[in-house]
């Protein structure tokens, strides 16, 4: 059987496959895998400390040694990318109605799905309709993988006095030194990058069973509708965003269009800003699907999108001739 072929048919289904299937056997089964000892400890409570490995992991794929154009364009995207996520994520804590949602959605997935992106779908566009130095952007970009230009935007909101709850710099500490341990060994040893990268992909179907073990069934569907149209959100204002960006500083605005996805890895994000406040806890089931929901429909509707703009540049240029 080729399992984690078929998986890898459905855009992120190595994260969303098993989070709808635990999220299945803690509705129907709940008590299934809960009977203690190394069958609990992994598959119902191990998801911070997976999710701890996974950030390590991550961070060692921070390259320090990229500079010049590649530095430029990768802090560019980084920044259009987290200024319009925390835009909205701000605009949506202060519409938000009395069940703490907007439009159906979450704010907290609202910043964690849009402040996050795809890198591997980045880097697939990038490499079709971009250049070297656009490729090697990438290595910056990783920083906006995992919890932390999330609590960044948090953080600010708090002190803004528009979130419950402050991060303190021993939370901060807490949710960055796994990444921070995995950025130095990275950075200190080609081959520990190397091995440690073999880990990010490989505790993502784990950690996402874990965390589905912690979601009601319902709250799938409650989130699901809300989640496409994060989804679609994040796409057009976040990867329009950097198509204008790009376009005005005379770059390729095909690639500031590529970072407008969600990755599978920012199905964590929730879970980690739950457990370093706990004003956060009662928001991250229906975070983590939303987020989870967004995901797939970026994998699907981005690249949709890209060969839009692509269109739209040639008949730009055909009518100049």
């Amino acid at each position: 059987m080729r399992i984690k072929r078929a998986m890898e048919r459905i855009p992120g289904g190595l994260m969303v496959i098993p989070l709808l299937l635990g999220a299945f056997i803690n509705t129907f089964f709940p008590d299934l895998l809960r009977i203690g000892n190394f069958t609990q400890q992994l598959f119902v409570d191990g998801s911070g400390t997976l999710i701890a490995l996974f950030l390590l992991c991550t961070g060692a794929q921070i390259n320090l040694r990229s500079f010049g154009v590649s530095l430029a364009k990768g802090a560019t995207l980084l920044t259009v990318k987290w200024v319009v996520g925390a835009a909205f994520g701000l605009i949506a804590y202060l519409l938000a109605g009395p069940d703490g949602l907007w439009l159906g959605l979450a704010p907290l997935a609202i910043v964690a799905a849009m402040t996050n992106s795809n890198g591997g779908l980045y880097v697939a566009l990038v490499g079709q309709y971009g250049k070297e130095d656009d490729r090697a952007a990438y290595s910056l970009l990783a920083l906006n993988d995992g919890p932390f230009l999330t609590m960044v935007a948090l953080a600010l909101f708090g002190a803004m006095g528009f979130v419950e709850g402050m991060f303190s710099i021993k939370d901060f500490i807490s949710v960055l030194l796994p990444i921070l341990v995995g950025m130095v060994l990275g950075n200190l040893d080609e081959e520990m990058r190397s091995f440690l990268a073999k880990g990010s992909d490989m505790l993502i179907p784990f950690f996402a069973f874990a965390l589905g073990m912690g979601i009601d069934f319902a709250k799938i569907v409650e989130g699901g509708l809300g989640g496409i149209l994060l989804g679609i959100m994040t796409v057009f204002f976040t990867g329009t965003a950097g198509y204008l960006v790009f376009k005005w500083f005379g770059w390729n605005p095909i690639v500031g269009a590529a970072e407008g996805s969600t990755a599978g890895n920012a199905v964590a994000t929730p879970a980690a800003i739950a457990a370093a406040n706990a004003s956060f806890a009662s928001i991250a089931p229906l975070a983590t699907v939303q987020v989870a929901a967004s995901t797939v429909t970026t994998a699907f509707l981005l690249p949709l999108y890209i060969a839009f703009l692509v269109k739209r540049l040639e008949r730009k240029a055909a009518m100049k001739k």
